[in-house]
């Protein structure tokens, strides 16, 4: 357990030396910030009535579940795995007394906990931002869910990206075939409902089943459990293909 706090500690400081840390924080903060005073202007000054405070924090959440944070989710994933590989620096953790399992789950822990911060990064700013709308705060409980539940979706994303960086040659291919799989699952998503509930990218906004006066515990959890499914496969699969890879 030392060992895999090691490994753990160590991701988590590299992680925080990548400038990609700080992009994705100050995109996430300046994309808040314009909705923000987009929906307060439209509210007091258009007399168009794009969403209450109370549901603004869900609104940034739903925007972003699609464009900033799956994106730079796979910027940290790429990097700590295809790129590590690519410059050569995952020899010197690989060469040390953890071994590929730890250091594997390690790196998936970091992407977690980078996922996690951004969320939570994102929804005090946004809360903070529907006090400046209408300086009011309801349903505080249900944002606090929706956020993280939309934890769950981006992470399985994260772990298609892993994979797909033990198998891709290089980080330009990881990134393009990345984007090209989010693209796919999203396009088969509209030219298949019926497949919609399978894949994974359908359940971005899983969160908007808390939203409504009626709760259906039932499709929660099984969508859930199909979550779950795609985690233990991909975190099976990435393992792998990670241990088989060669340095």
């Amino acid at each position: 357990m030392e060992i895999f706090k090691a490994v753990y500690i160590n991701e988590i400081f590299k992680m925080s030396k990548k400038k990609k840390i700080t992009v994705a924080l100050i995109f996430s903060l300046i994309s808040v910030i314009l909705a923000a005073i987009l929906v307060y202007s439209l509210n007091n000054f258009a007399g168009i009535r794009i969403t209450g405070s109370s549901e603004f924090p869900i609104m940034i959440l739903t925007i972003l579940s699609y464009s900033i944070f799956p994106l730079f989710a796979t910027f940290i994933c790429i990097d700590m795995f295809a790129g590590e590989f690519v410059d050569n620096t995952i020899k010197f953790t690989l060469t040390g007394p953890a071994s590929r399992l730890k250091v594997f789950l390690g790196k998936i822990l970091a992407i977690g906990t980078f996922i996690i911060g951004n969320l939570g990064f994102v929804m005090i700013i946004s809360i903070l931002s529907s006090l400046f709308i209408n300086r009011d705060m309801s349903n505080f409980f249900k944002i606090l869910v929706a956020y993280i539940m939309g934890f769950m979706p981006i992470f399985i994303f994260a772990l298609v990206v892993v994979l797909i960086c033990n198998i891709a040659k290089g980080t330009t291919s990881a990134f393009m075939f990345s984007i090209f799989i989010f693209l796919v699952f999203n396009g088969l998503g509209l030219a298949f409902p019926q497949m919609k509930s399978l894949l994974f990218t359908s359940t971005f906004d899983w969160y908007r089943l808390i939203l409504g006066s009626y709760i259906n515990y039932g499709k929660i959890l099984r969508v859930f459990l199909i979550l779950l499914g795609y985690g233990i496969m991909l975190i099976a699969g990435g393992y792998y293909l990670f241990e088989k890879k060669d340095i």
